[in-house]
């Protein structure tokens, strides 16, 4: 009887808890106007309905229709396939298309003009795009524009008395945030979960071009792309966009393009009809500890080194060189190349940055305006750490003269999964080399550590090899 009075005494004073954790919570993010419910005593109990009530006219459903030509099957060309199954030579001259359907979900960020922010991929190749409003109606939209690599999409309708969402600075998220995901998952119609804000700036997951994700426990589900991301104000955080899901359905970890990042895109889209992107042209890679040690940085042990300058770019004009190690970008910090890449890309062409670089342990400052999207900044993924030198790794002169070509690496050489063969050396420890004299002369010189200068495909990159 004790064991069992307990246990009923827990399940009674549980709810109370989490209603006054949840109020207090609620009550630190400033939202006043969310206890207009009662209980049975007249007490306030907390709820997101009336923030919701303004903020759900504003999110949309996507239905896109795409017509596709279906391949024929090549047995049809063959005249004897054809007599011995009777086909007819009509099907023959006309190709079968079909027409799919899919469903996904939007935001309406400005009412007086019908504009709705979506996913580039929600209507990426469709034929018709029908935006559905929470109040039944349908209209037929407009694609403005898309920007692929950030995985956005302005739509315009043509329509009366629409709700718009607020845009938020979503600079200002941090972990824990309460958020709240609107979309339509799963084709179901209008959806709302809750969550918090897991993490921030989430990057290197393959999934677009751009990324700087904002991290959610809140269910985002297929169908949910494109949807609305609010804070407990009722104000647009993020779009939408990803979920992590070895199962194929949720698991509490969700992706959403921050309003901040999604907004660029959207004013040149609605200004240009496109995204004009500034590039510095640069190939760089992450600073790791071997690196850092190279370029005799100090203590620091991230940032983002030049790996490459492209002949006559925004970074060559400046002043950056090759081996210098990013770490500010107008005066914000930089600690990783997809940082770099991300903060120069959100911006536009002849916008002026300034770049502040350790060179040779000395900080420098580099004024640059960035040109068109001739010269990309692009970055380097391989393998950096490296705990050995080069047996088992043979070399010649490169037909060009331009460097040293690694035609083979053992598979049990300790350089194995670092250098590749094809790829071309050519400098060592920051000496330039051309032909294998002169790499033998600059491997001499050097005190155990080497730190190549590779080229490998369109791309070059750093590499240490050390004992």
């Amino acid at each position: 009887m004790t064991i069992q009075l307990r246990s009923f005494r827990v399940a009674q004073y549980l709810p109370l808890k989490a209603i006054v954790f949840c109020f207090f919570a609620l009550l630190a993010q400033g939202s006043w106007a969310l206890f207009p419910q009662q209980d049975g005593e007249g007490r306030e109990l907390p709820s997101l309905a009336p923030m919701l009530k303004n903020v759900n006219p504003a999110v949309v459903n996507i239905s896109t229709f795409t017509t596709r030509t279906v391949r024929q099957n090549p047995l049809l060309n063959d005249p004897f396939f054809r007599r011995f199954f009777n086909v007819p030579e009509h099907q023959l001259q006309q190709p079968q298309q079909r027409r799919t359907q899919s469903a996904g979900s939007g935001v309406i960020i400005d009412a007086k003009k019908g504009i709705v922010l979506t996913n580039h991929h929600v209507v990426n190749g469709a034929d018709e795009i029908t935006v559905g409003m929470e109040d039944g109606r349908s209209f037929t939209a407009t694609l403005v524009g898309s920007d692929p690599d950030v995985d956005i999409a302005v739509l315009k309708i043509e329509a009366k008395d629409l709700h718009s969402v607020k845009l938020a600075d979503s600079e200002k998220l941090e972990v824990g945030d309460y958020v709240v995901a609107i979309g339509n998952p799963f084709g179901l119609g209008q959806t709302v979960t809750t969550g918090i804000v897991s993490a921030l700036g989430r990057t290197g997951l393959g999934i677009e071009g751009y990324e700087n994700f904002i991290q959610t426990d809140a269910s985002i589900n297929p169908g949910n792309s494109g949807g609305a991301l609010v804070n407990l104000r009722g104000e647009l955080v993020g779009v939408n966009t990803a979920i992590l899901a070895p199962s194929g359905g949720n698991v509490g970890i969700g992706f959403a393009i921050p309003v901040n990042m999604a907004k660029v895109s959207i004013d040149q889209i609605l200004e240009h009809g496109e995204v004009r992107r500034g590039q510095l042209g640069v190939v760089i890679q992450d600073l790791t500890p071997e690196l850092a040690d190279a370029f005799n940085v100090g203590k620091r042990q991230r940032g983002a080194v030049i790996a490459e300058v492209q002949k006559d770019s925004a970074a060559d004009t400046a002043g950056i060189e090759v081996g210098d190690v990013v770490v500010e970008l107008d005066d914000k910090e930089i600690l990783s190349s997809a940082q770099l890449r991300n903060s120069v890309g959100l911006k536009r062409v002849g916008d002026r940055i300034t770049v502040t670089v350790l060179r040779d342990g000395k900080r420098k400052e580099f004024r640059a305006v960035l040109a068109a999207a001739s010269a990309g900044t692009v970055v380097a993924t391989n393998s950096q750490s490296a705990d050995g030198l080069l047996k088992g790794v043979t070399l010649r002169d490169a037909d060009n003269g331009q460097g040293v070509l690694v035609t083979e690496v053992a598979r049990d050489a300790d350089a194995a999964g670092k250098l590749l063969q094809g790829d071309l050396i050519v400098s060592v420890n920051q000496r330039r080399v051309v032909d294998v004299k002169q790499f033998s002369e600059a491997l001499s010189a050097s005190k155990g550590r080497l730190l190549l200068r590779v080229v490998r495909g369109q791309m070059a990159l750093w590499i240490v090899l050390q004992p």
